[in-house]
């Protein structure tokens, strides 16, 4: 056989694997044609607009991404939070972290994560920052549920592992999500 003859084999062979492993679900984190998306818009106790964040519906799971602006510097927990309600001066009615599989707080806890948990945001002196996250198994449909959910902003760093928050802090900036 030639090295043509080969070579065009082996191409007939990795274009009919492409092909067959494109199947109905998308890998971890892969965008979904017709995925569904929720944008909560994050704002201080004070009603000071301070970010976005969106949910976006991908490959088993959601893609959080958050872009903050006019928020302390420095480095913040950020959370999905459990009721879709963001009432001043506290933000406590967002209620703990969403957490429907029972986990302890923090990726470093060998008893977690809560599905709400996300890293750190990292917020530059400018004020400015974005974090960008997918969480697998996490669902629309979860996460939009009768009370909703919300995206809080602490004031600290979250230690990821101390349960239930990280020794985050208090809650800085906090958005209602809602599907667009």
């Amino acid at each position: 056989m030639t090295i043509m003859k080969m070579a065009a084999i082996g191409v007939a062979a990795l274009t009919m694997t492409a092909c067959q492993s494109g199947g109905d679900k998308a890998d971890l984190g892969e965008s979904t044609p017709g995925g569904r998306s929720a944008t909560a818009m994050l704002r201080t106790a004070a009603g000071v607009d301070v970010g976005r964040a969106t949910a976006t519906e991908v490959g088993g799971g959601l893609r959080f991404t958050i872009d903050a602006r006019g928020m302390p510097a420095g480095t913040h927990g950020a959370h999905v939070h459990m009721v879709g309600r963001c009432d001043a001066p506290d933000f406590a009615s967002a209620g703990a972290h969403w957490n429907p599989t029972s986990m302890q707080h923090g990726t470093m806890n060998p008893q977690g994560p809560h599905t709400g948990d996300m890293p750190n945001l990292i917020v530059g002196t400018d004020g400015r920052g974005t974090l960008g996250v997918t969480i697998p198994g996490a669902t629309m449909a979860g996460l939009l549920d009768a009370d909703g959910s919300a995206v809080v902003i602490h004031a600290n760093p979250d230690d990821l592992k101390t349960d239930p928050s990280g020794n985050s802090g208090g809650r800085i900036a906090c958005g209602v999500l809602t599907a667009n």
